[in-house]
C-alpha cells in the first residue's frame, strides 16, 4: 500500500511507518520483502520463529522507529522466512512491546502497520495466559473469540488521537475483530495434529494493563463480565490490525489458573470445622516461561499447520 498521510497526524510516526518499510525492503530477499503472513510470539514463545526457513533477523534496537522489549522470554526480533510445508512468506515478531514497560500504544502497535505496508493480509497473535474460567486448564489453547479491553473501556486505545484514514476508517468495529474462519481453520489444524479433544477451547480474552497480576477481586471480577483468559497484551495489536484491515486469529495458551478465591481471612467466624480454607496458589512469571516452554513444540506443530491451511484455501 502507498505511505499513509494525514494533514492532522504526527509526522514522527508517519515518518516511522514509511522509513521502516522503506528498511526492511532494501535489506530483504525479494521472496521475503512482502510476507502474507505475521506472527506475534508471546512469553516463552519464541521458538515458533525456528520453525521458518531462509531466515533474516532485525534486532529491534537496528528498525528505524522500533522500541525495545524489557521482558524477559520476549527476544526483541523481527525474523522473516518461509513458514511451512507451502512456503508461505512470513514475519516472526519474536518478543512483543508492552503498555507496561512505558510505551505508548502507538509505539506497542506500530509494527502492525509496517506489516501491513509490507502486505501482510493475516496476523496470528499468541500469548501466555492466565485461565479465570475453570473450564480451562493449564496447558490448553484458548482460541480468542472475543476480548474485553479494560484498558480501552478507560479511554487507552491505540487509535486515540487524528485518524489516518489511509490505514482505515475513524471508527471500525471489532465485533469481528477474531476471523471465523481462521478459527474454523485452528481447530481443523488440531485435529490434523491429533491434538487430545478439549486442547483447543474459544476464549474471551481480557486485556489488564499489568504489570501486577491481579488480585483475587479483580479476578472474579474479571470472571463476573465474561472474561474466560485474562492478560496484559495483544488487544492493542488486534484493534490496529483490524482497523486496517488484517485478519486476525488469537491463540492462548493457558500457562496458570489464576487465583479467584477469597484467600485466608483473619475473621475467626470464617473457619470451616476450625480449620482456614486451603490456600490457592499464587502465579509467577517463571511459571508461565516454563509453561510457554513445555508446549514450545505443540504450538510450533499448531502454528505452521495452520498456516499450511491457510496457504491451501
Amino acid at each position: 500500500m502507498p505511505p499513509p498521510t494525514h494533514d492532522h497526524a504526527d509526522d514522527v510516526s508517519i515518518e516511522a511507518f514509511t522509513t521502516a518499510t522503506n528498511y526492511f525492503r532494501a535489506r530483504l530477499p525479494l521472496e521475503l520483502a512482502t510476507p502474507k503472513i505475521a506472527i506475534i510470539c508471546g512469553s516463552g514463545l519464541g521458538q515458533l520463529a525456528d520453525t521458518i526457513e531462509n531466515k533474516v533477523e532485525f534486532a529491534y534496537e537496528e528498525i528505524p522507529g522500533f522500541v525495545s522489549s524489557t521482558v524477559q522470554g520476549h527476544a526483541g526480533k523481527l525474523a522473516f522466512g518461509l513458514l511451512g510445508d507451502k512456503r508461505t512468506p512470513t514475519v516472526c515478531m519474536v518478543g512483543r512491546f508492552h503498555f507496561y514497560e512505558g510505551h505508548t500504544l502507538k509505539q506497542v502497535t506500530l509494527p502492525i502497520r509496517i506489516f501491513k505496508m509490507l502486505g501482510v493480509e493475516i496476523l496470528i497473535v499468541t500469548n501466555a495466559t492466565g485461565a479465570l474460567n475453570r473450564d480451562f486448564k493449564v496447558g490448553m489453547v484458548g482460541v480468542m473469540a472475543d476480548h474485553i479491553s479494560l484498558p480501552g473501556l478507560a479511554g487507552n486505545n491505540p487509535l486515540f488521537g487524528p485518524n489516518v484514514s489511509a490505514f482505515g476508517t475513524r471508527f471500525p468495529p471489532m465485533s469481528d475483530a477474531y476471523d471465523y474462519n481462521l478459527r474454523v481453520i485452528a481447530f481443523k489444524a488440531a485435529d490434523y495434529l491429533k491434538f487430545p479433544k478439549g486442547t483447543l477451547k474459544e476464549a474471551i480474552y481480557t486485556f489488564v494493563g499489568g504489570p501486577s497480576f491481579e488480585t483475587r477481586a479483580e479476578a472474579r471480577y474479571l470472571r463476573s463480565i465474561g472474561g474466560d483468559l485474562v492478560g496484559m497484551s495483544t488487544v492493542p495489536e488486534v484493534i490496529v490490525a483490524r482497523h486496517c484491515g488484517i485478519r486476525v486469529l488469537g491463540l492462548s495458551l493457558v500457562s496458570n489458573m489464576v487465583a479467584i478465591g477469597k484467600g485466608k481471612s483473619a475473621d475467626p467466624s470464617e473457619l470451616v470445622n476450625g480449620l482456614e480454607k486451603p490456600e490457592e496458589p499464587l502465579v509467577n512469571h517463571e511459571e508461565v516461561l516454563q509453561t510457554g516452554k513445555e508446549r514450545a513444540l505443540d504450538m510450533q506443530k499448531l502454528v505452521r499447520t495452520i498456516v499450511d491451511l491457510i496457504s491451501s484455501t
